[in-house]
């Protein structure tokens, strides 16, 4: 599988690779990227065989953000053109929020401004130690507001203040302290511990992640409150009551592997 220009996708077994392909370009995103990245995620994303989504790039850069051509030609885009522009970016990024496979981000080297949102959109960010990242925006006069539901959600608003506000660099063990990757490892372990993270997701129920994801997304955007109590204890007992939860528990206190483990 891989009719895209600028990316290169494969499955191996339950896990999809999409890779950035732009090394020369730092891996700097324009209009078909965009485009190529969100029918990437969308295909994968409703293919059974597909049990997560790894999102990684070629050369020393994760991604550089907006591609320089493609800025040049926004220079001189109309309020309406750009409105068309922000939107296909947007809902790149909420596809690859959304998708219903588990996504992790294999980041290899520096991630600037919208690839900033690429990582905050996957569920889970892993970094070599040696990768720096920023939120640069505001040195161009422009702000993050495209990426920033995702950014903010994953480094949290205080640590959103400082860095959408000085477009200051910062090294990977300050990405892990502020919450916007969840490990940092040296390069040269980076695919392994990738590896590991793979196992464990395509080792779970596949109906339960996907309802997982579901869940996160809609506990934190709520308070706690008895609405939020009430859907909780309707999602457990539905998941209780599928069949997969049902294998799962049967497999568990049958000390054997469930059915999706199987064969």
């Amino acid at each position: 599988m891989n009719a895209s220009r600028h990316l290169s996708i494969g499955v191996e077994g339950a896990v999809a690779t999409v890779t950035l392909a732009r090394p020369e370009l730092r891996n700097a995103f324009n209009d078909e990227v965009i485009a190529e990245l969100r029918a990437a995620f969308v295909a994968l994303g409703m293919r059974e065989d597909v049990r997560a989504i790894v999102l990684a790039a070629e050369g020393p850069a994760f991604c550089a953000g907006a591609d320089l051509n493609w800025m040049r030609r926004m220079a001189g885009y109309t309020r309406e053109e750009n409105l068309a522009d922000a939107a296909a970016l947007a809902e790149m990024l909420r596809t690859i929020d959304q998708c219903p496979k588990p996504t992790v981000a294999r980041i290899q080297g520096d991630v600037y401004a919208g690839g900033m949102g690429l990582v905050a959109a996957c569920d889970i960010a892993v970094a070599a130690d040696t990768a720096g990242f920023c939120l640069s925006e505001v040195r161009l006069g422009l702000i993050p507001a495209t990426i920033s539901p995702y950014v903010i959600r994953a480094m949290g608003p205080r640590a959103a203040q400082r860095y959408f506000l000085t477009a200051e660099r910062f090294d990977a063990a300050e990405a892990l302290r502020i919450g916007f990757v969840h490990a940092v490892v040296a390069p040269e372990a980076l695919d392994v511990h990738v590896q590991g993270i793979v196992r464990a997701l395509t080792g779970a129920g596949p109906a339960a992640v996907r309802a997982c994801k579901a869940l996160v997304r809609r506990v934190a955007a709520q308070p706690i409150d008895d609405a939020l109590i009430a859907a909780t204890v309707e999602s457990i007992a539905d998941i209780r009551a599928s069949a997969e939860g049902r294998e799962g528990v049967q497999a568990f206190l049958d000390k054997r592997k469930p059915a999706w483990l199987a064969g």
